[in-house]
């Protein structure tokens, strides 16, 4: 590997705690049931702070994430069982850009039904009924199992590496499964799961940084620096 691709891989290490940080900050707060309370859903998708989260933590996050994984995997290319971790990144990265083609119709999508049913527009709830059908559905599933089969294959990959703490590839693979399955079944679960990938993602850089600066300063000690 050479001096800048390991550069980079190090340093891409640091997207992973900011991805997971905003997936933990994309769950503190919950939309209310549009199938129930199609007037407080409204009111909530409509605001800034919706349209913000979406944008931010959800799109955005998903793209450094993306790039976080694939430093990870270059990182751990020459370690045990590398092969998990690349097909580990292949699965996040996909189940990635699934679920942000979800998120995007919630950012833009929500808030114009949003905005219709406020405006006295009763269709506002059979349009929300026709966007949220069997396809987006079916598009959300895919991409909530291909991040938990991403999840478990990376977290072995590097509790197998040598390379970084071997707990935090156990905490990033059950958080990883554990937040996914939240978003269908426990919503509350999310934020749990979400801050422990938050702190094995953050241990995972900070471990990588210093191993870094000690081999940045044994070369610059060594005879040919």
């Amino acid at each position: 590997m050479s001096p800048q691709v390991h550069t980079f891989a190090r340093r891409a290490l640091w997207m992973l705690p900011v991805w997971t940080a905003f997936l933990f900050l994309s769950t503190l707060t919950h939309q209310p049931d549009p199938q129930t309370a199609f007037a407080d859903f409204s009111e909530y998708v409509t605001t800034g702070q919706f349209l913000v989260s979406h944008l931010l933590a959800s799109i955005a996050g998903a793209a450094i994430g993306s790039i976080g994984v694939i430093g990870l995997m270059v990182y751990l290319q020459d370690s045990k069982l590398a092969g998990r971790v690349i097909t580990g990144m292949v699965a996040t990265v996909a189940g990635n850009i699934f679920l942000t083609a979800v998120f995007g119709v919630a950012a833009f999508a929500q808030p114009a039904m949003g905005r219709m049913f406020l405006a006295g527009e009763q269709n506002a709830v059979d349009f929300y009924n026709q966007v949220y059908a069997a396809p987006l559905f079916g598009t959300a599933i895919l991409g909530l199992l291909l991040f938990m089969v991403g999840g478990a294959f990376i977290g072995n990959g590097i509790a197998a590496s040598g390379l970084l703490p071997r707990w935090t590839g156990w905490v990033y693979a059950v958080s990883a499964v554990g937040f996914a399955v939240s978003f269908i079944l426990l919503p509350v679960g999310m934020s749990v799961f979400s801050a422990l990938l938050t702190v094995a993602t953050g241990a995972i850089a900070w471990s990588a940084a210093g191993k870094g600066r000690g081999e940045d300063a044994r070369a610059a000690l060594s005879p040919g620096a």
